[in-house]
């Protein structure tokens, strides 16, 4: 026997529809079982700018590090920081 699911709202906003996901069991309006994966090659994630200060001699060393790789400084920081938060 199913159980019935509830029907999903209709959201105005993106925020307002990622407060009631976290507070709301998807199970209860998704039958996952029916689930299928799916890629999205072309999807870019969503990027923010920040700003950072670190002292000179940490930045120093970060640059030569990016130089011995001959990569941009700024990419070798998102690598580590990828890597240090499990997600590179």
């Amino acid at each position: 026997m199913s159980k019935k699911l509830k029907s999903v709202p209709k959201f105005r906003s993106e925020a307002e529809e990622r407060r009631f996901w976290e507070t709301h069991d998807s199970s209860r309006h998704v039958d996952w079982s029916k689930a299928e994966q799916v890629r999205l090659p072309n999807l870019k994630p969503s990027t923010t700018a920040i700003s950072l200060r670190l002292p000179v001699s940490l930045l120093d060393r970060i640059k030569v590090a990016a130089n011995k790789r001959d990569v941009p400084y700024q990419s070798l920081i998102k690598t580590w920081l990828a890597e240090k938060t499990g997600n590179g």
